[in-house]
């Protein structure tokens, strides 16, 4: 879906149809449930607020198997005219939250799959209690109990091993 800035009026734009975006994200296992977006003009700034929910399907940090799951994603985006000379913008404090859009045009579902991804845990699990994956043979801890005998530390890691009480002396 793409929004023309000039068309924005006064009273702005509300997106909350999910369906009526479409196919939002380039993952097809991944699907947009609910949106509500607030889209508003001050000017040649535009202002995306609301919030998106979204059914993903990401790698279990530990044991690797897929793992679905639903994120919620708060949006609060400011968006700006690009700068003539893209290549050597200065940007202070203020505009880390601040993104770009080109020829009066804001496309909302890159904007909608933008906003869902940094929603996204850092490191996802499949469960909590997740087991993972085995160190000597690399078998799914959660699925066989693994036998394999425990692998002897790292001889050259021996100098650490009390260093953190070396540190509190």
């Amino acid at each position: 879906m793409i929004v023309r800035v000039p068309d924005i009026t006064a009273d702005g734009l509300s997106v909350t149809d999910a369906t009526a975006l479409g196919s939002v994200y380039r993952d097809p296992a991944w699907r947009l449930l609910d949106v509500n977006l607030r889209i508003e003009r001050d000017g040649s700034d535009v202002f995306v607020t609301g919030e998106l929910r979204a059914a993903v399907s990401q790698a279990c940090s530990r044991c690797l198997e897929p793992s679905p799951g639903e994120v919620t994603a708060p949006v609060e985006v400011r968006l700006v005219p690009r700068p003539a000379t893209a290549d050597n913008v200065e940007l202070a404090a203020d505009d880390l939250d601040v993104d770009f859009y080109d020829r009066d045009e804001i496309d909302i579902r890159a904007l909608i799959e933008a906003e869902t991804t940094l929603a996204l845990p850092m490191k996802p699990l499949c469960r909590e209690g997740c087991l993972g994956l085995c160190r000597a043979c690399g078998g799914n801890r959660n699925v066989v109990k693994c036998e394999c005998p425990d692998r002897p530390p790292d001889p050259r890691m021996a100098v650490l091993k009390d260093l953190a009480a070396r540190l509190s002396h």
